[in-house]
């Protein structure tokens, strides 16, 4: 039977081919759709996770609650210490630390005098160590737009876009001021080895990559950081695992009452991330139901369409004795046959497309400008294992929907009226 409803499928145009557009159609715009919302959101999050947040942040319970401001005064103390704890109680995890701050560097001109000056947000990172993956992390070798990447103590980064509007070229000497963690002015003189362009407004604006140590001693932060951050080694976000994580580090020090007390946040509780998350996840699922419904609502329309046409079919099949359940049946095995082969085709084209979206991306960097969220300023799709599979959902689920609902009309002839028809 399976072979006789193929080759029908496959020999009736009539019957099959608008189904099967429709299911192609559909499938391609789900499939498409999917992976350009997976890549826009997930891209966002691996940066903010790159950036900000790490998978996992340990910092005291007072640099907490102030986190954006960046309040280095109430910075982990012994951070040596606490980062080699760390390791050893969670081998599997790449913890690293990190201070960010806030300042002002100053250009000089040729007689020393100030020439240029402007605020800056800064990124302290490991940059020298051989185990160290941060310059990875921060992507600072696709980045780098002029000069070359620090390789040695004294040497910054600073983004593109100041550069450019102040006239700083690799080579030049700027003056970092900033507070000390003591709440004293600080000073520290840095060479500005390349700039950089991350691809977000919200950090090319004024950023600022230095070594850790270079600033450790320029804010009177001898052992000390304002962060310690952790990442998973499959450099994806496990929830699951990173609220375990946490709640193990966090059950240590419940029994203390110490605003210096370490604490550890996972990445969902950092920044509104929750919500976005959330949010993501929402849209994806909102978007697979309403293609389903619109689909399926065009579908059953064209399911009468098809039923009307092959009225005379099935009431042949009833004189012949056939029976109403058998054709039903026979009438689903076709939506199946005609949903897989579109949700096939569809799968193919959107997966095509998405890695076209991919590779090259859109621009959004005109809607950006003024942006504060840290989002990649080219939107590119991302394809995952779940797009390999999730138009079979809208395509096979409204298909099959579509001719269950008009076949009902199968359970409505009469057989005393079927000799007048075939009269007729």
């Amino acid at each position: 039977m399976i072979r006789f409803l193929l080759k029908g499928i496959l020999y009736d145009k009539s019957r099959s081919l608008l189904p099967i557009l429709v299911v192609s159609i559909g499938v391609s715009l789900t499939v498409v759709m999917f992976c350009w919302i997976k890549g826009i959101m997930g891209e966002s999050v691996r940066m903010n996770a790159n950036f900000t947040t790490g998978h996992l942040k340990v910092m005291t319970r007072a640099y907490k609650k102030d986190t954006e401001q960046m309040p280095n005064d109430l910075a982990i103390m012994g951070v040596n210490k606490q980062l080699e704890e760390l390791k050893t109680a969670y081998p599997d995890i790449e913890w690293v630390k990190r201070i960010r701050f806030g300042g002002l560097i100053d250009f000089p001109d040729s007689n020393g005098e100030t020439r240029a000056q402007g605020p800056v947000v800064g990124w302290a990172i490991d940059l020298f160590s051989r185990q160290s993956t941060e310059s990875f992390r921060f992507n600072l070798a696709k980045s780098l737009v002029s000069g070359k990447l620090p390789v040695k103590p004294g040497e910054a980064m600073i983004s593109d876009f100041f550069a450019t509007k102040f006239q700083v070229k690799p080579g030049d000497t700027f003056t970092l001021f900033g507070t000390t963690m003591d709440g004293g002015m600080a000073f520290k003189n840095l060479i500005v080895s390349g700039t950089i362009r991350f691809g977000s407004a919200a950090l090319d604006r004024g950023a600022i990559i230095a070594d850790i140590y270079d600033i450790q001693m320029a804010l009177g932060m001898n052992d000390a950081a304002g962060e310690i951050l952790g990442y998973f080694n499959s450099d994806h976000y496990d929830d699951m695992e990173a609220k375990a994580v946490s709640a193990s580090f966090n059950d240590k020090f419940k029994t203390v009452n110490d605003e210096f007390t370490p604490v550890m946040t996972s990445l969902r509780d950092q920044s509104g991330m929750a919500e976005y998350i959330d949010y993501a996840n929402a849209v994806g699922t909102v978007m697979i139901i309403v293609f389903m419904v619109a689909m399926s609502i065009v579908l059953w329309n064209a399911g009468l369409l098809g039923g009307l046409r092959r009225y005379n079919e099935f009431g042949v099949r009833l004189a012949m004795g056939e029976d109403k359940n058998h054709i039903y049946k026979t009438l689903i095995y076709e939506a199946i046959f005609i949903g897989t082969i579109g949700s096939l085709i569809g799968t193919a084209l959107g997966l095509s497309l998405s890695l076209y979206l991919q590779t090259v991306g859109i621009d959004i960097s005109g809607f950006m400008k003024n942006s504060s969220l840290l989002m990649p300023s080219v939107a590119r799709a991302e394809i995952t294992r779940s797009a390999w599979f999730i138009g079979f959902i809208p395509g096979l689920f409204s298909m099959v929907l579509g001719n269950a609902l008009s076949g009902i009309g199968i359970y409505r002839r009469e057989t005393s009226r079927l000799f007048k028809e075939l009269e007729a």
